[in-house]
């Protein structure tokens, strides 16, 4: 298999490591789950504990380019509710890190918005329509980051070439 230049063994879209919840809305949109959770590990992961490791974490919020990591879905809605009253619009949400000044219509209220399946399948999405643009996997993960500037989409989509490859070699 041949992605954006790069020769890819069978083995590399191998979803045994993929969560369950990661395969099943990646089924549902028709995109690789392999890079789907390498996109959600790169968006919102985090250190969980020394056991469970390095995971996406559904109640992250990104205001200003600064990362928060809250316990719950209540914490996490709190301070999302309280930027919101405060004015802010730019703020990164949950899982895939969906954009509430663009994406709010989609992401519906902030409770839902921090829903971790409605979130995955909103990021699902968005890397769907890129993909009916861009017509590569690899293209369309740039193109979910940072649409109109090359530059940004590059360095991210190696970023998540970076953590699928990681995902894949644990297969």
């Amino acid at each position: 298999m041949v992605l954006a230049g790069f020769t890819v063994p069978g083995v590399g879209w191998s979803e045994s490591n993929v969560p369950a919840g990661y395969q099943s809305v990646a089924a549902e949109r028709g995109i690789p789950a392999p890079i789907l959770y390498a996109m959600a590990l790169t968006e919102s992961g985090k250190q969980v504990d020394q056991s469970d490791g390095y995971r996406p974490w559904p109640w992250t919020l990104n205001v200003a380019g600064r990362g928060y990591y809250f316990t719950s879905r209540l914490d996490a809605w709190r301070a999302f509710t309280g930027w919101l009253e405060a004015g802010k619009r730019s703020i990164d949400i949950g899982l895939m890190q969906v954009n509430w000044r663009y994406h709010h219509e989609r992401l519906g209220d902030p409770w839902q918005a921090l829903d971790p399946y409605h979130n995955l399948r909103v990021g699902a999405d968005i890397l769907r329509e890129c993909y009916a643009t861009e017509r590569d996997w690899w293209a369309s993960v740039g193109c979910y980051h940072a649409p109109a500037n090359p530059a940004r989409a590059e360095r991210y989509r190696r970023r998540v070439m970076s953590r699928w490859q990681r995902v894949v070699d644990e297969g």
